[in-house]
Protein backbone atom coordinates (compact mmCIF):
# COMPACT_ATOMS: atom_id res chain seq x y z
CA UNK A 1 0.00 0.00 0.00
CA UNK A 2 1.26 3.52 -0.60
CA UNK A 3 0.77 6.61 1.58
CA UNK A 4 -1.85 6.42 4.38
CA UNK A 5 -3.08 10.21 4.51
CA UNK A 6 -6.55 10.94 5.65
CA UNK A 7 -6.96 13.70 3.05
CA UNK A 8 -5.74 12.13 -0.03
CA UNK A 9 -7.96 13.04 -3.54
CA UNK A 10 -7.23 10.99 -6.57
CA UNK A 11 -8.28 13.81 -9.82
CA UNK A 12 -8.49 12.24 -13.09
CA UNK A 13 -8.99 14.38 -16.20
CA UNK A 14 -7.78 13.85 -19.83
CA UNK A 15 -7.50 17.63 -20.38
CA UNK A 16 -3.82 18.72 -18.95
CA UNK A 17 -4.84 22.10 -18.32
CA UNK A 18 -7.87 21.19 -16.55
CA UNK A 19 -5.69 18.41 -14.74
CA UNK A 20 -2.60 20.79 -13.18
CA UNK A 21 -4.31 23.72 -12.54
CA UNK A 22 -7.45 21.64 -10.36
CA UNK A 23 -4.37 19.43 -8.82
CA UNK A 24 -3.00 22.83 -7.50
CA UNK A 25 -5.92 24.60 -5.81
CA UNK A 26 -6.54 21.28 -3.48
CA UNK A 27 -2.84 21.25 -2.74
CA UNK A 28 -2.91 24.76 -2.08
CA UNK A 29 -6.15 23.85 0.15
CA UNK A 30 -3.66 21.06 2.51
CA UNK A 31 -4.62 18.02 0.26
CA UNK A 32 -2.76 14.98 -0.78
CA UNK A 33 -3.45 14.81 -4.63
CA UNK A 34 -2.73 11.89 -6.84
CA UNK A 35 -3.47 13.41 -10.66
CA UNK A 36 -4.16 10.33 -13.48
CA UNK A 37 -4.82 11.63 -17.12
CA UNK A 38 -6.92 8.27 -17.90
CA UNK A 39 -8.99 5.86 -16.12
CA UNK A 40 -7.06 3.31 -16.53
CA UNK A 41 -4.32 4.23 -14.47
CA UNK A 42 -6.92 5.82 -12.16
CA UNK A 43 -7.97 2.32 -11.05
CA UNK A 44 -4.34 1.44 -10.66
CA UNK A 45 -3.59 4.07 -8.38
CA UNK A 46 -6.85 4.03 -6.63
CA UNK A 47 -6.27 0.21 -5.67
CA UNK A 48 -2.55 1.13 -4.85
CA UNK A 49 -2.80 3.65 -2.63
CA UNK A 50 -5.53 4.74 0.49
CA UNK A 51 -7.65 7.54 -1.70
CA UNK A 52 -10.77 9.42 0.32
CA UNK A 53 -11.99 11.42 -2.51
CA UNK A 54 -12.47 11.15 -6.44
CA UNK A 55 -13.10 13.77 -8.81
CA UNK A 56 -12.82 12.74 -12.04
CA UNK A 57 -14.34 14.05 -15.25
CA UNK A 58 -16.90 12.97 -17.48
CA UNK A 59 -16.18 12.97 -20.71
CA UNK A 60 -13.14 10.90 -21.32
CA UNK A 61 -11.81 9.14 -24.07
CA UNK A 62 -11.35 5.58 -24.26
CA UNK A 63 -12.85 4.87 -20.50
CA UNK A 64 -15.32 7.30 -19.90
CA UNK A 65 -16.06 8.91 -16.42
CA UNK A 66 -19.43 6.98 -16.06
CA UNK A 67 -17.60 3.40 -17.01
CA UNK A 68 -14.72 4.62 -14.20
CA UNK A 69 -17.34 5.39 -11.85
CA UNK A 70 -18.88 1.97 -12.31
CA UNK A 71 -15.18 0.66 -12.18
CA UNK A 72 -14.56 2.64 -8.94
CA UNK A 73 -17.91 0.71 -7.09
CA UNK A 74 -16.59 -2.64 -7.95
CA UNK A 75 -13.65 -1.54 -5.99
CA UNK A 76 -15.01 0.27 -3.03
CA UNK A 77 -18.50 1.09 -2.44
CA UNK A 78 -18.33 3.94 -0.60
CA UNK A 79 -15.58 6.36 -1.43
CA UNK A 80 -17.47 10.05 -2.76
CA UNK A 81 -16.54 10.39 -6.37
CA UNK A 82 -17.13 13.91 -7.41
CA UNK A 83 -18.36 14.27 -11.52
CA UNK A 84 -16.92 17.13 -13.59
CA UNK A 85 -18.83 18.01 -16.34
CA UNK A 86 -18.94 20.96 -18.66
CA UNK A 87 -22.69 19.82 -20.21
CA UNK A 88 -25.20 19.42 -17.31
CA UNK A 89 -27.46 16.69 -19.37
CA UNK A 90 -30.25 15.55 -17.30
CA UNK A 91 -29.86 12.05 -18.43
CA UNK A 92 -26.13 11.74 -17.91
CA UNK A 93 -26.89 12.98 -14.43
CA UNK A 94 -29.63 10.82 -13.43
CA UNK A 95 -27.41 8.50 -14.71
CA UNK A 96 -24.34 8.98 -12.64
CA UNK A 97 -26.81 9.18 -9.56
CA UNK A 98 -27.65 5.82 -9.88
CA UNK A 99 -24.21 4.90 -10.49
CA UNK A 100 -23.31 6.21 -6.74
CA UNK A 101 -22.19 9.65 -7.65
CA UNK A 102 -21.44 12.39 -4.69
CA UNK A 103 -21.65 15.28 -6.44
CA UNK A 104 -21.14 17.27 -9.48
CA UNK A 105 -19.29 20.38 -10.81
CA UNK A 106 -19.70 22.15 -13.61
CA UNK A 107 -16.61 23.65 -15.79
CA UNK A 108 -15.14 25.94 -15.33
CA UNK A 109 -15.65 25.83 -11.68
CA UNK A 110 -15.04 28.57 -9.30
CA UNK A 111 -12.17 27.33 -6.43
CA UNK A 112 -14.68 27.82 -3.52
CA UNK A 113 -17.29 25.63 -5.29
CA UNK A 114 -14.67 23.57 -5.68
CA UNK A 115 -13.41 23.58 -2.03
CA UNK A 116 -16.86 23.26 -0.64
CA UNK A 117 -18.04 20.51 -2.98
CA UNK A 118 -14.25 18.45 -1.55
CA UNK A 119 -14.64 18.94 2.08
CA UNK A 120 -17.89 17.90 1.62
CA UNK A 121 -17.00 14.44 0.46
CA UNK A 122 -14.01 14.36 2.82
CA UNK A 123 -16.75 14.97 5.66
CA UNK A 124 -18.78 12.17 4.33
CA UNK A 125 -15.87 9.47 4.51
CA UNK A 126 -14.62 10.55 7.72
CA UNK A 127 -18.58 9.94 9.18
CA UNK A 128 -18.33 6.35 6.93
CA UNK A 129 -15.12 5.35 8.42
CA UNK A 130 -16.50 7.06 12.25
CA UNK A 131 -19.51 4.11 11.79
CA UNK A 132 -17.34 1.53 9.70
CA UNK A 133 -15.36 1.80 13.28
CA UNK A 134 -18.41 2.13 15.49
CA UNK A 135 -20.25 -0.95 14.26
CA UNK A 136 -16.95 -3.13 14.37
CA UNK A 137 -16.52 -1.89 17.90
CA UNK A 138 -20.07 -2.34 18.90
CA UNK A 139 -19.92 -5.70 17.66
CA UNK A 140 -16.98 -6.64 19.05
CA UNK A 141 -18.86 -5.46 22.19
CA UNK A 142 -21.89 -7.07 21.89
CA UNK A 143 -19.86 -10.06 20.95
CA UNK A 144 -17.47 -9.80 24.29
CA UNK A 145 -21.07 -9.00 26.49
CA UNK A 146 -22.88 -12.20 25.01
CA UNK A 147 -19.81 -14.21 25.73
CA UNK A 148 -19.50 -13.07 29.56
CA UNK A 149 -23.10 -13.26 29.59
CA UNK A 150 -23.46 -16.04 28.23
CA UNK A 151 -20.65 -17.68 30.84
CA UNK A 152 -22.55 -15.96 33.60
CA UNK A 153 -25.92 -17.91 32.69
CA UNK A 154 -23.54 -21.06 32.54
CA UNK A 155 -22.32 -20.58 35.99
CA UNK A 156 -25.63 -19.66 37.35
CA UNK A 157 -27.61 -22.17 35.64
CA UNK A 158 -24.91 -24.70 37.29
CA UNK A 159 -25.18 -23.17 40.68
CA UNK A 160 -28.99 -23.50 40.56
CA UNK A 161 -28.86 -27.25 39.20
CA UNK A 162 -26.67 -27.64 42.07
CA UNK A 163 -28.75 -26.16 44.73
CA UNK A 164 -32.02 -27.81 43.10
CA UNK A 165 -29.75 -31.56 43.80
CA UNK A 166 -28.76 -29.96 46.86
CA UNK A 167 -32.01 -29.42 47.93
CA UNK A 168 -33.47 -32.24 46.83
CA UNK A 169 -30.82 -34.30 49.01
CA UNK A 170 -32.42 -33.26 51.85
CA UNK A 171 -35.22 -35.47 51.37
CA UNK A 172 -33.07 -38.04 50.97
CA UNK A 173 -30.44 -37.32 53.87
CA UNK A 174 -31.94 -40.57 55.92
CA UNK A 175 -30.92 -42.54 52.52
CA UNK A 176 -27.93 -44.16 52.04
CA UNK A 177 -28.52 -43.73 48.34
CA UNK A 178 -28.82 -40.14 48.91
CA UNK A 179 -28.74 -38.54 45.48
CA UNK A 180 -29.17 -41.91 42.71
CA UNK A 181 -32.60 -42.19 43.06
CA UNK A 182 -33.52 -38.16 42.51
CA UNK A 183 -30.67 -38.61 39.41
CA UNK A 184 -32.65 -41.03 38.21
CA UNK A 185 -36.30 -40.03 38.23
CA UNK A 186 -34.66 -36.69 36.28
CA UNK A 187 -33.41 -38.83 33.54
CA UNK A 188 -36.55 -41.13 33.28
CA UNK A 189 -38.77 -37.98 33.43
CA UNK A 190 -36.36 -36.33 30.44
CA UNK A 191 -36.57 -39.49 28.34
CA UNK A 192 -40.29 -39.64 28.72
CA UNK A 193 -40.90 -35.74 28.23
CA UNK A 194 -38.75 -36.31 24.69
CA UNK A 195 -41.08 -40.03 23.80
CA UNK A 196 -44.15 -37.45 24.30
CA UNK A 197 -42.31 -34.51 22.01
CA UNK A 198 -42.87 -31.90 25.23
CA UNK A 199 -41.25 -28.54 24.30
CA UNK A 200 -37.99 -28.14 24.58
CA UNK A 201 -38.22 -25.83 27.73
CA UNK A 202 -40.66 -28.39 29.04
CA UNK A 203 -37.97 -31.22 29.07
CA UNK A 204 -34.99 -29.51 30.21
CA UNK A 205 -37.31 -28.22 33.34
CA UNK A 206 -38.15 -31.28 34.50
CA UNK A 207 -34.68 -32.96 34.78
CA UNK A 208 -34.23 -30.62 37.20
CA UNK A 209 -37.89 -30.26 38.86
CA UNK A 210 -38.13 -33.60 39.35
CA UNK A 211 -35.89 -34.01 41.90
CA UNK A 212 -37.85 -32.37 44.29
CA UNK A 213 -40.98 -34.38 44.03
CA UNK A 214 -40.14 -35.85 47.23
CA UNK A 215 -38.94 -32.54 49.20
CA UNK A 216 -42.04 -33.24 51.24
CA UNK A 217 -40.46 -35.64 53.17
CA UNK A 218 -38.63 -33.92 55.03
CA UNK A 219 -42.04 -33.32 57.66
CA UNK A 220 -42.58 -36.89 57.95
CA UNK A 221 -41.43 -39.00 60.83
CA UNK A 222 -38.17 -41.62 60.56
CA UNK A 223 -40.55 -44.05 62.14
CA UNK A 224 -43.45 -43.60 59.16
CA UNK A 225 -40.82 -43.23 56.66
CA UNK A 226 -38.09 -46.32 57.51
CA UNK A 227 -40.61 -48.29 58.95
CA UNK A 228 -40.06 -51.82 57.93
CA UNK A 229 -43.53 -53.16 57.84
CA UNK A 230 -47.08 -51.85 56.35
CA UNK A 231 -48.41 -48.68 57.56
CA UNK A 232 -51.36 -48.03 59.68
CA UNK A 233 -53.89 -46.13 58.17
CA UNK A 234 -52.93 -43.46 60.23
CA UNK A 235 -49.63 -43.60 59.21
CA UNK A 236 -50.35 -43.47 55.49
CA UNK A 237 -52.25 -40.57 56.22
CA UNK A 238 -49.50 -39.00 57.55
CA UNK A 239 -47.09 -40.13 54.58
CA UNK A 240 -49.55 -38.61 51.99
CA UNK A 241 -49.02 -35.55 53.60
CA UNK A 242 -45.52 -34.93 52.21
CA UNK A 243 -47.01 -34.18 48.53
CA UNK A 244 -48.73 -30.91 50.27
CA UNK A 245 -45.75 -29.94 52.51
CA UNK A 246 -43.39 -30.08 49.41
CA UNK A 247 -46.06 -28.30 47.36
CA UNK A 248 -46.01 -25.68 50.08
CA UNK A 249 -42.02 -25.51 50.49
CA UNK A 250 -42.08 -25.12 46.74
CA UNK A 251 -45.04 -22.97 45.64
CA UNK A 252 -44.98 -19.01 45.08
CA UNK A 253 -41.26 -18.86 43.15
CA UNK A 254 -41.92 -16.58 39.91
CA UNK A 255 -38.98 -19.19 38.05
CA UNK A 256 -41.08 -21.58 35.78
CA UNK A 257 -38.77 -24.13 36.93
CA UNK A 258 -39.51 -23.78 40.40
CA UNK A 259 -43.01 -23.51 39.95
CA UNK A 260 -43.19 -27.38 37.71
CA UNK A 261 -41.07 -28.63 41.07
CA UNK A 262 -44.29 -27.34 43.23
CA UNK A 263 -46.86 -29.05 40.91
CA UNK A 264 -44.56 -32.25 40.39
CA UNK A 265 -44.33 -32.14 44.76
CA UNK A 266 -48.31 -31.75 44.83
CA UNK A 267 -49.31 -34.20 41.74
CA UNK A 268 -46.94 -37.13 41.45
CA UNK A 269 -49.12 -39.42 43.17
CA UNK A 270 -52.38 -38.81 41.71
CA UNK A 271 -53.49 -41.70 39.58
CA UNK A 272 -55.46 -41.63 36.01
CA UNK A 273 -58.56 -42.96 37.83
CA UNK A 274 -58.93 -40.88 40.54
CA UNK A 275 -57.48 -42.87 43.59
CA UNK A 276 -54.40 -41.11 43.91
CA UNK A 277 -53.21 -38.87 46.42
CA UNK A 278 -53.82 -36.25 48.11
CA UNK A 279 -56.65 -34.99 45.88
CA UNK A 280 -58.05 -37.60 44.20
CA UNK A 281 -57.61 -35.77 40.61
CA UNK A 282 -58.46 -37.81 37.35
CA UNK A 283 -57.11 -38.17 34.15
CA UNK A 284 -56.16 -34.65 32.34
CA UNK A 285 -56.81 -32.81 36.06
CA UNK A 286 -53.41 -34.38 37.02
CA UNK A 287 -50.80 -31.64 34.92
CA UNK A 288 -48.70 -33.70 32.45
CA UNK A 289 -45.74 -33.29 34.36
CA UNK A 290 -46.92 -35.14 37.38
CA UNK A 291 -48.28 -37.99 34.87
CA UNK A 292 -44.56 -38.21 33.97
CA UNK A 293 -43.09 -38.34 37.34
CA UNK A 294 -45.27 -40.26 38.87
CA UNK A 295 -44.82 -43.44 36.58
CA UNK A 296 -41.15 -42.58 36.32
CA UNK A 297 -40.93 -42.63 40.61
CA UNK A 298 -43.22 -45.70 40.63
CA UNK A 299 -40.60 -47.77 38.45
CA UNK A 300 -37.79 -47.13 40.68
CA UNK A 301 -39.67 -47.47 43.75
CA UNK A 302 -40.42 -50.81 42.34
CA UNK A 303 -36.67 -51.29 41.37
CA UNK A 304 -35.36 -50.32 44.67
CA UNK A 305 -35.07 -52.26 47.62
CA UNK A 306 -37.32 -50.50 50.54
CA UNK A 307 -37.10 -51.17 54.30
CA UNK A 308 -40.70 -52.86 53.69
CA UNK A 309 -39.62 -54.69 50.08
CA UNK A 310 -36.62 -56.00 48.31
CA UNK A 311 -36.07 -54.63 44.86
CA UNK A 312 -37.31 -56.56 41.96
CA UNK A 313 -35.65 -56.89 38.20
CA UNK A 314 -36.15 -54.82 35.48
CA UNK A 315 -38.64 -57.25 33.84
CA UNK A 316 -40.77 -57.39 36.75
CA UNK A 317 -41.09 -54.29 37.14
CA UNK A 318 -42.12 -53.30 34.20
CA UNK A 319 -44.80 -55.95 34.31
CA UNK A 320 -46.09 -54.97 37.18
CA UNK A 321 -46.66 -51.61 35.90
CA UNK A 322 -47.85 -52.57 32.69
CA UNK A 323 -50.02 -55.49 33.76
CA UNK A 324 -50.72 -55.07 37.65
CA UNK A 325 -50.61 -56.77 40.51
CA UNK A 326 -52.76 -55.86 42.64
CA UNK A 327 -51.60 -52.41 44.27
CA UNK A 328 -50.78 -51.36 40.84
CA UNK A 329 -52.47 -51.34 37.76
CA UNK A 330 -52.25 -50.06 34.11
CA UNK A 331 -55.37 -47.95 34.60
CA UNK A 332 -53.09 -45.51 36.87
CA UNK A 333 -51.26 -44.52 34.42
CA UNK A 334 -52.00 -41.69 31.04
CA UNK A 335 -52.59 -44.36 28.13
CA UNK A 336 -49.88 -41.92 26.40
CA UNK A 337 -47.72 -41.91 29.42
CA UNK A 338 -47.58 -45.38 29.86
CA UNK A 339 -46.93 -45.95 25.97
CA UNK A 340 -44.16 -43.96 25.93
CA UNK A 341 -42.52 -45.63 29.17
CA UNK A 342 -42.71 -48.81 27.26
CA UNK A 343 -41.21 -47.39 24.36
CA UNK A 344 -38.09 -46.50 26.24
CA UNK A 345 -37.90 -48.86 29.28
CA UNK A 346 -34.51 -50.56 28.36
CA UNK A 347 -33.05 -47.20 28.71
CA UNK A 348 -34.60 -47.42 32.02
CA UNK A 349 -32.97 -50.17 33.14
CA UNK A 350 -29.49 -48.81 32.15
CA UNK A 351 -30.44 -45.36 33.97
CA UNK A 352 -30.94 -47.82 37.04
CA UNK A 353 -27.84 -50.02 36.41
CA UNK A 354 -25.72 -47.18 36.31
CA UNK A 355 -26.97 -44.81 38.88
CA UNK A 356 -27.41 -47.30 41.71
CA UNK A 357 -26.07 -48.97 45.03
CA UNK A 358 -26.94 -51.78 46.91
CA UNK A 359 -28.60 -49.43 49.52
CA UNK A 360 -32.06 -49.74 51.13
CA UNK A 361 -34.55 -46.51 50.28
CA UNK A 362 -36.56 -44.81 52.35
CA UNK A 363 -40.27 -45.85 51.83
CA UNK A 364 -41.96 -44.31 48.49
CA UNK A 365 -45.63 -45.30 48.57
Amino acid sequence: MGQDEKNAILVVDDDPSVLESTSRLLSAFEYIVFSCKNATDAVKKLQDNNIRVVLTDIMMPEVTGLQFLENIRLLNSEIPVIMMTAFAELDMTIDAIRKGAFDFLLKPFKPESLAHSVKKAFDYSRLKELEKNYTGTLENTVKNRTRELSDALTLVQSASKEIVERLAGVAEYRDTDTGKHIKRIGLYSQRISMILNMPAMFVEEIKFSSSLHDIGKVGVSDAILLKPGPLTPEEFDLMKTHTVIGEKMLSGSSYPGMAMAACIALNHHERMDGRGYPRGLKGEEIPIEGRIVMIADQYDALRSKRPYKPGFDHDKSCKIITVGDGRTAPEHFDPNVLDAFIRVAPEFDGIFRELTTEAGGSRCV
